[in-house]
C-alpha cells in the first residue's frame, strides 16, 4: 500500500514540477537522482507523503540515511512507519 501511494505522489510531483521520469518505469533498481525529480522535487514529493501518510521517516529515523533507489525510498516508509 505504501509502495502505491509513493508511486502515485512521486508521479504526481514529477508532472506539478514540471519534470519527466527519466526511466521507463518507476522500479526498485531506479537512482533517485537519474530519475527526474531533483532537490526540490523530493521536498515537494516528502511533504506531500507527510501530509498523506501522516508521519515523516526522515524525522523519526534515529540515524540520517539517505537512500539512493526508489526500493531504498520506498523501505525507509515501510520500516519506519508508526501506523503499522
Amino acid at each position: 500500500m505504501i509502495r502505491e501511494i509513493i508511486k502515485e505522489l512521486y508521479l504526481e510531483v514529477l508532472e506539478q514540477t514540471g519534470n519527466e521520469l527519466q526511466v521507463l518505469e518507476l522500479v526498485d533498481e531506479v537512482v533517485l537522482l537519474e530519475s527526474g525529480l531533483d532537490s526540490l522535487g523530493f521536498a515537494i514529493l516528502v511533504a506531500r507523503l507527510d501530509e498523506r501518510l501522516e508521519f515523516d521517516p526522515f524525522t523519526i529515523m534515529d540515524e540520517p540515511f539517505y537512500p539512493s533507489t526508489f526500493k531504498e525510498f520506498v523501505d525507509i516508509y515501510e520500516k519506519v512507519n508508526p501506523n503499522k
